[in-house]
């Protein structure tokens, strides 16, 4: 994995690539080359505009991952102006542009707003295509003979609506809000409040609602059904015992079509680890988790252990059987100088299904920022 920018004054040309292979198992497609990223970004030009021409990730609550194209940014003072258009990445991540850039592109923008006190407002919009392959299927003509047709989708996938309203009174009470429009169906496909409340001393009480439609491409055969959509809520709080000790605990409930789930989570959380339990109810399965985390530092960074131990029973529906899962992870990370440090985790699990599962990982990390001065 190779991260690698080179900068001059405003402007930057970033990298991001991996190399993998498979050594354990000789794999058809071994080595594989991926390019995450390959983008010439121009900062602050004319002081309100950034570009980014290239392939590029992309982040936003309906969209991610990665496109070849170009993004623009307008910035002044408490506005910003957002747009991008590109074509869709080939799979794997080739270093290759995709064919038929006019069925398989993505489009959008975002404006957002600070200009009133205390609130943050965005709008946005985004235009997604995905073009399947075309097929021969058998099909009946009007005297009932079977014939090969060749069936053409078009390319649409989605598209998008978007509204955010956030507000905040500091240190007292904070509220994130968004509300998502399926242009396609014509309907809302989502709505998401967080709220915190924090004016107590030592005491933060939340509260999360989400209503939402399933998510599922225009182009798609899974269209054509009706899975209902889900609302959700959860009450949680975290007490602050000192400088050393927290508790929280929440209470969730999930609104299905025809039923009703529940869970309830509770957690110590200290400098040295921490303990988590959770339960769940109803129609998503029963389930009773528990499980202890620990990792702390020694001689200034040079070692760090790591220890995970977790007891799970579950069971997908009432009249199912109960089952047991254990799983156990032990690991050291040891960084000799600031710039190098090694990763070596044992991981073990035991269940109805995998028996003993035992895995070792181990990973190199080398970290280096060198101004080249090729500019």
């Amino acid at each position: 994995m190779l991260n690698l920018n080179i900068n001059q004054d405003n402007f930057s040309l970033r990298s991001y690539f991996n190399l993998e292979n498979d050594f354990a198992k000789e794999m058809q497609n071994d080595p594989r080359f991926r390019f995450y990223n390959l983008y010439l970004e121009a900062r602050n030009l004319f002081d309100i505009a950034t570009v980014k021409l290239g392939r590029q990730p992309l982040f936003n609550s309906v969209a991610g991952g990665l496109f070849d194209g170009v993004n623009l940014d307008l910035k002044n003072e408490d506005f910003k102006l957002s747009g991008y258009y590109g074509g869709n990445v080939p799979a794997y991540q080739k270093f290759e542009l995709t064919e038929n850039w006019s069925d398989n592109y993505i489009a959008g923008g975002k404006f957002t707003t600070e200009a009133i006190e205390d609130f943050r407002i965005a709008l946005s919009y985004i235009n997604k295509n995905f073009k399947p392959q075309d097929y021969y299927a058998l099909r009946l003509d009007e005297n009932l003979n079977p014939i090969n047709i060749l069936i053409e989708n078009n390319s649409n996938q989605y598209q998008f609506a978007s509204a955010e309203v956030d507000y905040s009174l500091q240190n007292i009470f904070s509220i994130d809000t968004r509300f998502d429009y399926d242009l396609n169906f014509e309907t809302a496909s989502k709505f998401e409040a967080v709220g915190r409340f924090t004016n107590i001393e030592n005491l933060g009480l939340n509260v999360y609602y989400n209503y939402r439609q399933p998510k599922i491409r225009y182009n798609s055969i899974f269209s054509v059904f009706d899975y209902g959509n889900t609302q959700e809520i959860e009450l949680g709080a975290d007490y602050k015992i000192n400088e050393n000790y927290s508790v929280l605990g929440e209470v969730g409930n999930v609104i299905y079509k025809d039923d009703n789930s529940q869970r309830i989570t509770l957690g110590l959380i200290t400098n040295y680890g921490t303990i988590n339990y959770r339960k769940n109810l109803g129609y998503s399965g029963e389930l009773d988790a528990l499980s202890f985390y620990t990792g702390y530092t020694f001689l200034e960074g040079f070692l760090t252990p790591s220890l995970g131990i977790a007891f799970t029973s579950y069971k997908l529906s009432e009249a199912d059987e109960k089952n047991n899962l254990t799983t156990l992870l032990g690991g050291v990370n040891i960084r000799p100088w600031s710039a190098l440090s090694f990763d070596l985790q044992g991981q073990f699990m035991n269940n109805e299904i995998y028996k003993n599962d035992f895995r070792f990982f181990l990973k190199l990390n080398y970290w280096f920022n060198t101004n080249l001065n090729l500019l």
